[in-house]
């Protein structure tokens, strides 16, 4: 007794090195918790796919081979590791013939998928840049038609992921997004994804997932970084620093927009019909000499109809449809949303804040317009930088539209239940509410 009394006796002499030993212990124990439950995580997603590769093939089938496009730079250096730890093993262990490639520079991703050879599947083990890369490779090639239907698996390991909540149920835990995307990959589920096609006049065209964004909230998002000092602070920051440097930041932009046209329906995968005998191939070519068919005259197609409309904005935003890959639609558009330019200094601050989580977050007074093409032209001198799926593009006249025939086909988890946490999550914060009055400058809105 007399030792538990001395104990307490000293822990209340030394508060202060009691405190900080306990505050060091707690954290200790908090960190060996959550390595402890990652390695639970990575043993289960491990006994998952090892089922995949306890599945019999035939002796004359070869192992499927997967080529991997691995950017190590990305999460600021750390992707090599993350991919070594919890996705390389699940591959192995499914019997894939795993090919990695790391890329060395910006851009290699592009040169890397015009020269590579037929695979089983690709998969780009990265953050948006290097999907964006991978996909303008692809669709580069001159045999795309046929290259295009390869699989395409996305493992994110980037600081955006833009494209990852539309393909896989996220979690706050990066290993447990980094091994479910691997198992969706060896399931093989599969989602088609729209591809936005924005050319300019000079330079070869760029294809993106999710789409181009121009303006205010663009550019101050590039600058956040620089107050990392600031801690929480940071974003509302930014904003306020740069409406002292200019306001308004309104941008002028003349957008001009072809109706929608409607979406092709999906084709079965074609079969080659097997060939005719003989005598029926002879009877047919002698029926159409004697018989020629008669040659429909030419179609004349229809000049297109382009609506143009200036509009004044803090920002531009051209995006595709993958936000919700798995919602039906009718007609094959591109959507063009545009914030109001009217924003006083503490709304701009409270829309800023929310769009640094979600850049696809509009007001009710955002303008949205949906075509089937669009063409952007900016005034003269009003430079700035495009924003394509997180790259960074120098800014210019483009016309920007959806490939009809060319889809890009990404792995899935489950494609009802997709859907259903899409539909709630329009329904919950998709349109942002913002009324036009004067709020405080550093407002934050909450959680809706």
């Amino acid at each position: 007794m007399a030792r538990v009394v001395k104990v307490f006796r000293t822990l209340r002499n030394h508060w202060k090195k009691s405190t900080f030993a306990v505050c060091v212990l707690s954290y200790g124990g908090y960190w060996l918790y959550g390595k402890h439950c990652d390695s639970l995580l990575r043993r289960e997603a491990c006994l998952v796919a090892r089922e995949f590769g306890r599945q019999q093939i035939a002796p004359q089938e070869r192992l499927r081979k997967a080529t991997v496009i691995l950017n190590p730079a990305a999460c600021s250096g750390k992707a090599n590791n993350l991919f070594e730890k919890n996705a390389a093993p699940i591959l192995h262990l499914a019997g894939v013939e795993v090919t990695v490639v790391k890329t060395d520079y910006e851009g290699q991703a592009k040169k890397l998928m015009e020269f590579m050879e037929q695979t089983d599947m690709v998969i780009v083990a990265g953050g948006d840049g290097t999907l964006q890369e991978v996909v303008t490779g692809l669709l580069r090639r001159p045999d795309q038609d046929s290259f295009s239907n390869t699989p395409i698996g996305f493992i994110p390991l980037g600081s955006h992921n833009s494209l990852s909540p539309s393909l896989h149920l996220l979690s706050d835990n990066k290993v447990k997004d980094i091994t479910s995307a691997t198992l969706s990959i060896l399931k093989g589920e599969t989602v088609p994804l729209d591809v936005l096609q924005i050319k300019g006049e000079k330079e070869q065209p760029v294809f993106a997932l999710m789409g181009l964004r121009w303006g205010a909230f663009r550019d101050v998002a590039a600058t956040i970084s620089k107050y990392w000092y600031l801690g929480p602070l940071k974003t509302n920051a930014a904003h306020w620093f740069s409406t002292l440097r200019e306001w308004p930041l309104v941008r002028e932009v003349s957008v001009s927009c072809l109706a929608p046209s409607l979406r092709p329906p999906d084709l079965p995968p074609y079969n080659k019909p097997p060939r005719p005998n003989l005598l029926h191939r002879i009877i047919r070519r002698l029926k159409n000499y004697y018989s020629p068919p008669v040659e429909e005259p030419p179609k004349v197609e229809e000049p297109e109809k382009w609506e143009e409309k200036q509009l004044s904005t803090l920002e531009l935003f051209v995006q595709t449809h993958n936000k919700n890959p798995v919602e039906r639609r009718i007609n094959d558009s591109l959507m063009i949303c545009a914030e109001p330019g009217n924003f006083t200094v503490g709304q701009f601050i409270t829309v800023g804040n929310k769009k640094e989580e979600d850049p696809t977050v509009f007001t009710k007074d955002a303008i949205k317009l949906e075509a089937g093409a669009c063409r952007l032209q900016l005034p003269e001198g009003a430079g700035g930088v495009y924003n394509i799926d997180n790259e960074e593009y120098e800014a210019m006249p483009v016309e920007c539209f959806t490939l009809v025939k060319v889809r890009l086909r990404c792995y899935s988890v489950n494609n009802l239940e997709l859907r259903h946490n899409r539909e709630e999550e329009d329904k919950l914060h998709y349109i942002l509410d913002v009324p036009l009055h004067v709020c405080n400058t550093f407002a934050v809105f909450d959680n809706q």
